[in-house]
């Protein structure tokens, strides 16, 4: 019988650092966006903003552009500090492409 292995290149799957604590809801938040500005950010994440403020009661979203944006940008610990020191409740990272 031939005894075959195989390398996993996934690497480690153990959780180092738990996400952020989640909101109960959006209804009187500030909410903000870091955009990667990858593929239709330009058109995706203003409608999203647009669905937030006629969903939810009283919510308060930030500008589009109110942290810095890009790939380069978002994972710099300026734009994290930025971001804690904006008062935001929750923060929509990205745009999926």
């Amino acid at each position: 019988m031939v005894n075959l292995e195989f390398h996993d290149p996934s690497g480690a799957v153990e959780v180092k650092q738990a996400h952020a604590p989640r909101v109960a809801g959006l209804a009187g938040k500030r909410v903000g966006f870091v955009s990667n500005e990858q593929w239709q950010a330009y058109r995706m994440l203003p409608l999203l903003k647009g669905l937030l403020e006629a969903d939810f009661p009283g919510i308060e979203v930030l500008p589009i552009d109110a942290f810095p944006q890009g790939n380069a940008l978002i994972g710099n610990e300026e734009t994290a500090e930025q971001v804690k020191a904006s008062g935001v409740d929750a923060v929509i990272i990205g745009n999926a492409a």
